[in-house]
């Protein structure tokens, strides 16, 4: 999950400018957006093919790279839309010059964005784009106990860990795609860019409707109920989809609903437990016994499974508990996406690793946003171990050992941080897609000749 690596608070140009200079991995990154290497891997000698995958060398710049934007935040408040460069050496030099606050992506355009102004109003289009996703704490402040606004602890995380094992999963078991980035965005939620050839060719309709098909939770802070996925009577059965996922939080519900935040230990929490239970006799039992209580959440959902089961013999009246305890489940671990930014081509999203690290899918239960580098951290990592191999070199006598240390000194300055195992997750991704993106132009190739 590369994303942000976090400021300090007395962050400045000069700090910025540090982390642009010497850390910040421009050929990953370059690689990443530019997907195809221009040639295919045959026609590569077998000392550049091993330069290419084991040192990440810079590749001819293809549109994904040419025509993409890139906007910059410059100071506090100055942004300016529509960059974008020949290659990677001129959007590096970019970078050093302007010195952004921060910088996002956005499309891959039918011209160079920068051209715009030579153009009609109407003639810059874009064509491609990652599909992306965003999950922000913020939108789980009516069920968290723990934080609100733009604070984000371990505790809380256990929702952001629920969304992205969820979203993960059906994004590779429903859609097919393959090539999911995750990353931390470095306050308060997760971003996820798909990479895949059939994510960057969607259009916007078909954008929209995978949105719509993900997007559960819906409604704003005054509707109490916001999961209608069972037709307009809310009766009818999930789709397949949402029963497999269902199944995959049901253990994060006790886990961080029920435990860790008590969502229900309040009068607060379980007032809008009872109200999402259509069946008034129970809720008015459940009102008089949890009146004046402070039994801890598991207490009262078992409270809760013990008078459903009462009703075992009521097939309606039990079914519909049943139904409605299902969606509560959901509602309360099911990821909240931002749908207007994956909806759309145009939208423009902050990129990794912009004055922000991260972990994959599998691990991220055990993610710590507290524990993600800052700005000011890695900068003192770097110049400690620069001042060890200074202090090594004072001890070498012998030229031979001074020969065997080369390699470690010409290798990026990220890779003597506490970066690196985010920056080898990343480059381990982009791997995959390039991979792919050589097997299909072979495949590609090959066809052509057929004929």
């Amino acid at each position: 999950m590369p994303g942000p690596v976090k400021t300090d608070p007395a962050k400045s140009p000069e700090v910025m400018l540090a982390f642009y200079r010497r850390l910040f991995p421009y050929k990953p990154f370059y690689l990443w957006l530019n997907q195809e290497q221009g040639k295919l891997v045959s026609e590569y000698t077998a000392l550049e093919y091993l330069e290419l995958t084991l040192l990440l060398r810079w590749i001819a710049p293809t549109r994904l790279f040419t025509h993409r934007e890139f906007a910059f935040t410059l100071g506090e408040s100055t942004y300016v839309r529509y960059n974008s460069f020949n290659n990677a050496e001129e959007f590096k030099k970019e970078i050093l010059r302007a010195n952004p606050t921060r910088f996002e992506i956005g499309p891959v355009y039918n011209a160079r964005p920068r051209d715009r102004k030579t153009m009609q109003a109407s003639a810059l289009r874009p064509e491609k784009r990652e599909l992306v996703f965003d999950i922000d704490m913020t939108d789980y402040d009516e069920i968290r106990t723990c934080c609100s606004g733009g604070a984000i602890c371990i505790r809380c995380w256990g929702y952001i860990a629920a969304a992205v094992k969820v979203l993960d999963h059906s994004l590779r078991e429903h859609f097919g795609f393959q090539h999911l980035l995750w990353v931390y965005s470095g306050r308060r939620g997760i971003h996820c860019w798909i990479s895949d050839k059939a994510a960057l060719d969607l259009t916007d309709e078909q954008r929209k409707a995978i949105t719509n098909f993900l997007e559960v939770i819906k409604g704003g802070k005054e509707q109490l109920k916001k999961v209608h996925v069972r037709g307009s009577n809310d009766n009818g059965d999930l789709h397949p989809a949402l029963s497999d996922a269902l199944n995959d939080v049901k253990e994060v519900f006790v886990k961080t609903v029920l435990r860790d935040q008590d969502c229900f230990r309040e009068e607060r929490g379980w007032d809008t437990l009872l109200a999402l239970i259509p069946d008034k006799d129970v809720v008015d039992s459940l009102r008089s016994r949890w009146q004046n209580s402070h039994s801890s959440s598991s207490t009262k959902w078992t409270d809760l499974l013990k008078a459903r089961e009462k009703l075992s013999d009521q097939h309606l009246r039990y079914t519909k508990i049943v139904k409605a305890m299902e969606d509560i489940i959901l509602q309360y671990t099911y990821p909240r996406i931002d749908a207007e930014v994956s909806k759309r081509r145009n939208h423009l999203l902050k990129s990794p690793f912009v004055i922000h690290p991260g972990t994959d899918p599998s691990q991220v239960d055990d993610f710590d946003p507290a524990g993600v580098p800052t700005v000011g951290q890695l900068l003192r990592e770097l110049d400690q171990t620069h001042a060890e191999l200074m202090e090594d070199d004072v001890k070498m006598d012998d030229e031979e050992t001074k020969d065997d240390k080369s390699p470690k000194r010409s290798e990026p300055d990220y890779n003597r941080t506490s970066l690196r195992p985010y920056i080898e997750l990343f480059e381990k991704h982009i791997a995959a897609v390039m991979r792919d993106a050589r097997e299909a132009k072979r495949a590609a190739n090959s066809h052509s000749m057929d004929f």
